[in-house]
């Protein structure tokens, strides 16, 4: 009998864990019971190296507060939202789309207040990296005023792969730092746009830094050295909102 619960979006079991990672089910991660081995839990492990799902090990403990049926030392979280192939969803979307890419953004309430502002000025698409970023749980779309379940969203594995697929395709990659030299009202975002957006704490990585076009700043003169990444993703949108109207 597979053992799922809807409302707490998991699977738990051996055997149900690989069958959602088998089946088309979103999983998001697989936490392991830490000292667990069996012939069951080699599969599930090849399994999800095969379709690239981060697992981790954890004390049963934490396994327990999740779900009080037998997990069999493993419990597997599902995406509650639907992910598409940027490779595929590009060729869909307008010729002047703006899409936003997530480099790494950790926070729930962040990732969901710019989904909502993504949502609300016609945003074509959000892309995060498959791991390192924040959970798009129950949270995320309750802060997102349900725009995370309306917006479509890519899952991608190499962040770099996707900006490259975007430079084919005419967008130009915008990039929105502190450390740019460029003014971002005067950005052209009436172009095929991608604006990438950081870490809260890092910013930009390096590498996706060095392929942007174009590095955009918000002029600040207080003391804060930069804005909440959630506060600069709403300006720069409205910009390209305001540019396209």
């Amino acid at each position: 009998m597979e053992k799922v619960q809807n409302k707490q979006q998991i699977v738990y079991g051996l055997r149900p864990v690989i069958e959602a990672v088998a089946s088309d089910q979103q999983v998001e991660r697989v936490l392991i019971q830490n000292g667990l081995n069996s012939s069951l839990l080699n599969e599930l492990r090849t399994k999800l190296k095969e379709h690239d799902i981060p697992f981790q090990y954890v004390p049963v403990e934490k396994l327990n507060k999740m779900t009080t049926g037998n997990h069999q030392g493993v419990v597997a979280t599902i995406a509650a939202v639907k992910y598409h192939a940027f490779m595929e969803l590009v060729e869909t979307l307008p010729e002047t789309a703006l899409v936003v890419l997530l480099d790494h953004i950790t926070d729930v309430r962040n990732m969901g207040a710019i989904a909502r502002t993504a949502e609300c000025t016609g945003v074509s698409a959000l892309i995060l990296p498959d791991r390192g970023s924040a959970a798009l749980n129950e949270d995320a779309i309750k802060t997102s005023s349900g725009a995370l379940l309306r917006l479509p969203l890519c899952r991608e594995q190499n962040l770099k792969t996707v900006v490259n697929l975007a430079k084919q395709y005419g967008y130009q990659i915008v990039a929105a730092t502190e450390k740019g030299a460029v003014h971002y009202r005067t950005v052209d975002f009436r172009r095929p746009t991608l604006l990438i957006l950081g870490n809260e704490e890092t910013g930009i990585s390096p590498e996706l830094l060095k392929m942007s076009d174009v590095r955009a700043k918000l002029p600040i003169v207080g003391e804060v050295a930069s804005l909440n990444v959630s506060v600069a993703a709403g300006v720069f949108m409205y910009e390209a909102l305001e540019q396209r109207s």
